[in-house]
C-alpha cells in the first residue's frame, strides 16, 4: 500500500478477534487499507496465543459473543489486567454492556460498527 494523506502507512499492530469469518475479514481488510499491520483470530484462545507471539500489538478489536470458554467480555477483562498498555475496542449487534462488564478504559461499539467512526477511534487511541 502506498501512503497518502488519508491512509498514512503506519507500523501499528491490530489484532481483531471475531468468530464470524466474514466480519473478520471486514474488520482485516479496513485496517489493512489504513495502513495497520493486522492479526486475525476466531476466538478468545487464538488471539491470547496471538498476544503471546505479537508483543507489538497495540489494540484489540472483539467481539462479546464467541464460542468456547472466554467471550469477548471475558477476553477484554483479561486482557486489560495481563496487558494493561494494549487499547480495547468491545464490539456486539446483540448485547449491550452495562458499564461494571467492560474494563475501564474499552470502549463499546455496537454492530453494525461505523467504520469512519471506528478507525477515528483507533486512531486517538493511539495517539493518547
Amino acid at each position: 500500500m502506498k501512503e497518502d494523506a488519508a491512509h498514512p502507512i503506519c507500523r501499528e499492530e491490530i489484532l481483531v478477534v471475531d468468530d464470524e469469518p466474514l466480519l473478520r475479514m471486514v474488520l482485516v481488510d479496513l485496517f489493512e487499507d489504513a495502513g495497520f499491520r493486522v492479526e486475525e483470530a476466531g476466538d478468545a484462545g487464538e488471539a491470547l496465543e496471538l498476544l503471546k507471539a505479537h508483543p507489538s500489538i497495540r489494540i484489540v478489536v472483539t467481539d462479546i459473543q464467541m464460542p468456547g470458554s472466554m467471550d469477548g467480555l471475558r477476553l477484554a477483562n483479561y486482557i486489560h489486567d495481563a496487558y494493561p498498555p494494549i487499547a480495547l475496542i468491545v464490539c456486539s449487534g446483540a448485547i449491550s454492556p452495562d458499564g461494571g462488564a467492560l474494563p475501564q478504559s474499552a470502549i463499546f461499539m455496537p454492530k453494525p460498527v461505523d467504520h469512519a467512526v471506528l478507525l477515528r477511534t483507533v486512531s486517538k487511541m493511539l495517539s493518547a
